[in-house]
């Protein structure tokens, strides 16, 4: 840690926080949950929020991508993602929605400026409909091979990179 200049547990819970919050909606695959956590800790994120079907820690199997990043990321629990939209919307984020539609923005061109929430949907089904209509907007990512979409970590990895690339200076 000392060599690499990372911070310790104490001292992330500490630090400025970019100021986004990934929201795990239904998400089955419990690595896949972990990675998310990873990812959020390598970018400094405010929160993981959790809804529905996603698991929660402490688990084993969250754990063994997590690496120890659900004992620095903050976490909250809701049975159902519309309490967590209202409660986000309610503080003033923008919310989007990673999802391919008619409307959604190519990722190029969304610039967070501020408060952000990304909603992150079933590695099979993608962001719910009952969610898509509480989003300020939609994200896509482009694609140009045979499949239609990414994996939910990998996707979130990609989106939460981008964020930090445009909110790190101001805040971190």
């Amino acid at each position: 840690m000392d060599e690499l200049d990372r911070l310790s547990a104490d001292g992330f819970a500490e630090s400025a926080k970019l100021p986004v919050v990934a929201v795990l909606d239904n998400i089955r695959s419990l690595h896949n949950i972990g990675s998310f956590f990873r990812t959020a800790d390598a970018f400094r994120i405010e929160a993981i929020y959790l809804c529905g079907i996603t698991a929660c820690p402490p688990h084993r199997e969250i754990q063994k991508t997590a690496l120890g990043a659900t004992e620095t990321v903050r976490w909250h629990y809701y049975e159902n993602i519309e309490e967590a939209l209202h409660e986000l919307k309610n503080q003033n984020y923008l919310v989007a929605a990673i999802e391919q539609t008619t409307e959604s923005l190519h990722i190029s061109s969304f610039e967070p400026t501020g408060k952000t929430a990304l909603i992150f949907g079933n590695e099979v089904d993608g962001v719910d409909d009952k969610a898509l209509f509480l989003c300020d907007l939609a994200i896509e990512i482009p694609q140009a091979g045979t499949k239609h979409s990414l994996n939910v970590a990998v996707c979130g990895g990609i989106v939460l990179w981008h964020c930090f690339q445009r909110l790190a200076a101001h805040i971190i």
